[in-house]
């Protein structure tokens, strides 16, 4: 049984929400995206730092942030490609 660790985000997320401009929400589709993997993309993307450290930052092994970082990657893509919503989960 995979063992459950409690990762560190210190991101400050404000928005829970993104879509597309000029369209309804209800008739979007919806990406969720978790803290976790939102943070993989602040720490990777945005400060640009390496998988290690980026790993260490989140108190995970670095192949853990590769898979979240991985994940958080596509469902980006695919809001981005199809024009759908992107909600932020605890």
């Amino acid at each position: 049984m995979p063992r459950r660790r409690r990762r560190r985000i210190r991101g400050n997320f404000r928005h829970l929400c993104f879509k597309p401009c000029a369209q309804v929400n209800t008739l979007l589709d919806n990406v969720t995206l978790t803290k976790d993997e939102l943070e993989a993309i602040r720490l990777a993307d945005l400060k640009g730092l390496y998988h290690e450290d980026s790993a260490n930052e989140m108190d995970v092994s670095r192949p853990t942030f590769g898979r979240i970082l991985n994940s958080a990657r596509q469902k980006i893509a695919d809001a981005l490609i199809n024009g759908k919503t992107i909600e932020i989960s605890d």
